[in-house]
């Protein structure tokens, strides 16, 4: 792996340990308060089953895979968490014993780009703001082929990707290098989308530009984005 990515996930990881040090999990106050509204409309679709299987691909401490497990006690059913960062998981294992979830939760330590994904092993396939953290633009497009192949028929992918990604540092105004691996513009991302659901129907999608302010090596940065959310059914 080439030194860029290495620096990059360097500084990924102690941004996200900090937030995970001095943020609890629906705390409010950090993007960790809540789960993503998507994601959780689109768990409706599984109201009726009577089990299901969820993959959440970057699940970090479980901002949307415990209140997926959750919908789980009612009917049986497991989420499969992964994750690159040992320590996000080890605060997952946690909140899901404090909200009494362990039983649906299932873990794995891993990069998402070589994590194999059983073919239709999946009802619901969730990846958030993690998808531009793999490796290179080509394991980009081979983790969604993986997904698209995890899918059972009437099963639902939720991806949602940052493109176009600056950031700014605010003391001097000056452009940083983003630390995303994988920086797409949009209209690619999109492109690749559609390649890859060819067939699926497309129930929703939306660009929306995001700006909020973090906290690199101890100096204020502007990160400015197009978040891509794009859901999709397997119908056949």
């Amino acid at each position: 792996m080439d030194e860029r990515i290495l620096m990059i996930r360097d500084e990924e990881r102690k941004y996200h340990e900090a937030c995970y040090e001095q943020h609890q999990l629906f705390e409010p106050g950090s993007w960790l308060n809540k789960p993503v509204i998507t994601v959780m409309d689109t768990l409706k679709a599984f109201d009726a089953y009577e089990e299901l299987s969820v993959l959440d691909l970057g699940s970090g401490v479980g901002r949307n895979s415990i209140p997926i497990a959750q919908s789980l006690k009612s009917r049986s059913g497991q989420v499969v968490c992964v994750d690159i960062l040992e320590q996000a998981l080890e605060k997952l294992k946690e909140y899901s014993d404090t909200y009494g979830v362990n039983s649906y939760i299932s873990t794995h330590l891993s990069d998402i780009g070589d994590y194999e994904i059983k073919p239709e092993g999946f009802d619901y396939i969730i990846t958030v703001s993690s998808l531009e953290h793999v490796a290179s633009e080509q394991i980009f497009t081979d983790v969604i082929r993986k997904m698209v192949c995890g899918t059972k028929v009437n099963g639902i992918n939720c991806l949602i990707v940052n493109t176009n990604c600056q950031e700014i540092d605010l003391l001097s105004g000056s452009l940083l290098e983003p630390m995303m691996e994988v920086n797409l513009a949009t209209e690619k991302a999109a492109n690749i989308f559609a390649e890859a659901y060819q067939g699926w129907d497309i129930s929703y999608t939306t660009v929306k530009q995001l700006e909020f302010t973090i906290e690199r090596n101890e100096r204020p940065v502007l990160l400015k984005s197009d978040c891509i959310t794009y859901v999709a059914r397997r119908v056949n």
